[in-house]
Order: structure tokens, then C-alpha cells, then sequence
């Protein structure tokens, strides 16, 4: 089956999870400390079952890769030539701190490139899908969808967006970095989640560096959804990212961008 069929039964799974979460959201809920220090709630395990539940009946043939999950063992999912990629609650930061900034993250990965996206911000009912071919789309409540583009590169108007729970003196570094070579301060929008690719996407921000650590579900989904809006997500030798390479699903360093071709690279020196 090619991907885009599949975009109204995972929209449609993106936000029963959004609702699981929810749910999660209008209580007191309890915090643990996952192995890496990163925070984990009721809802993350809660998007995470509804998500695997739903996908595993959807697509029984293609295998599962969640943050919430344990993870098949590299010489396994090497041969693994489509699968799926989620982030049942991508932000969890953000969630905790009750801001709203939160997403659903499912992308379908195929020969190592998304070829599906949905993110799903269920606080704001936001939702941003695409599949390979045929474009990138947001959608507001129940609104029509909206074709959605990244915005014309101009580095004199440039507009940066940035972690809101992970900004750091590298990010401070590089906007300064940008005005010290183009004489403009750039614009910086603050952001939790996959959010961030998002705004790239629409054309609110032209570049998200990510100068710090994040792994393949965090931005599977969302790159799908900015390379169909024309952007792209790059690393700092300008090699796009590709997923289930090698046994560490981390991501490198990387620049989502409307103009992957710029050396973003040069601002960090």
C-alpha cells in the first residue's frame, strides 16, 4: 500500500493519543526519571499503548520502533526496510510544565527516509501531516487543512527557532555568530517538541538548530512534514538525516531548514 493511504488511519491515531494524553493532563500526575534523566508520566505510557495497539491492527506486518518501547536489537531491525517511528509524547518537558507544547509524533520509515508524518499537538488541536509526493499540511481544530511551505531565505530577516526547555550559550553562540557576519540580529522564536521543525514547515522560522541530543523519533515525523513543505533537515556537513542506520538511534547535531544548502555550520565557529 503506498504511505498517503495511510494518513487518515494514523491521523485518526494520533489524536486518540492526543486524547489519552489529555485525559493524563487534567490531573495531578506523577513524574519518574527514565535511565537518561529524562521525565516519563502516566500519558507517555498511555499515548504509547494506544498508538502500538492501534498500528499493530492497522499494519500487523510492519514492525514498531517507540521511545516507550524496548527496542529490537540492530541485527534484527537492519533488515527492516519499513517501519514505524513514534514518539507517543514528544515534549514531555513541556507537558509537566503544563505549556501546551507538546506532540504526537508518528512517521512510517521506508529504505532509512520518512515517507509519512503526523504530528499531532492535542493542547492546541494542531495537526501537521504529509506523505512523500504529496505535500505538507496543517490543520487547526476542524478547519480545512492548509498547504503549508516554507518561507522565501532571506538572511537579512532571518528567524531562528529554539528549544524552549534546552536553550543554551551554543544557541546564544550562533545567533550571535549570524550577527556578527550578516550585521542582523535574528528573530528567535521559543518552542518546545517537534514543534519547532513545524514552524519551519509553515514558514514562521527559517532554521531550528539542534546543538545538543535528540534521537530518531523525535524528528522523524516532523521531517517528513518539512521536506514536503521544502525544507530539510540537515547535519552539520550538510548530509541529510536518515533513520536505523547503526545501533544508537541518536540523531547528530542538525539544522532543520528552508535552505539546507546555507553553512549553518560557520555560525557555530
Amino acid at each position: 500500500m503506498a504511505s498517503d493511504a495511510y494518513l487518515p488511519q494514523v491521523i485518526a491515531i494520533a489524536k486518540a493519543a492526543g486524547m489519552a494524553i489529555m485525559q493524563v493532563y487534567s490531573t495531578e500526575f506523577s513524574i519518574v526519571k527514565k535511565e537518561d534523566n529524562s521525565p516519563l508520566t502516566q500519558a507517555d505510557l498511555a499515548a504509547h499503548h494506544v498508538i502500538l495497539h492501534a498500528l499493530h491492527a492497522l499494519t500487523p506486518d510492519i514492525p514498531v520502533i517507540s521511545e516507550e518501547a524496548e527496542i529490537a536489537p540492530y541485527n534484527i531491525r537492519q533488515y527492516w526496510q519499513r517501519f514505524w517511528l513514534i514518539d507517543p509524547l514528544d515534549g514531555t518537558r513541556e507537558f509537566v510544565k503544563r505549556n501546551g507544547e507538546f506532540t504526537v509524533n508518528i512517521a512510517l520509515i521506508e529504505q532509512h527516509e520518512p515517507v509519512l508524518g503526523v504530528v499531532y499537538a492535542p493542547a492546541s488541536e494542531q495537526l501537521y501531516f504529509a506523505a512523500v509526493n504529496h505535500g505538507a499540511f496543517k490543520q487547526l481544530k476542524s478547519e480545512q487543512p492548509q498547504s503549508i511551505h516554507t518561507k522565501p531565505f532571506d538572511i537579512q530577516q532571518l528567524v531562528v527557532a529554539g528549544s524552549r526547555s534546552h536553550s543554551d550559550e551554543k544557541i546564544q553562540h550562533f545567533l550571535q555568530n549570524i550577527a556578527r557576519d550578516h550585521g542582523v540580529v535574528p528573530e528567535l522564536l521559543s518552542m518546545g517538541s517537534s514543534l519547532k521543525i513545524c514552524l519551519v514547515a509553515e514558514g514562521v522560522a527559517d532554521v531550528y538548530p539542534r546543538l545538543g541530543p535528540t534521537f530518531e523519533w523525535d524528528t522523524a515525523a516532523a521531517h517528513c512534514v518539512l521536506r514536503e513543505a521544502g525544507g530539510d533537515i540537515v547535519d552539520v556537513s550538510h548530509t541529510r538525516l536518515r533513520y536505523n542506520l547503526q545501533n544508537s538511534l541518536l540523531n547528530p547535531f542538525f539544522f532543520a531548514t528552508n535552505q539546507p544548502g546555507h553553512a549553518w555550520e560557520n555560525y557555530l565557529k
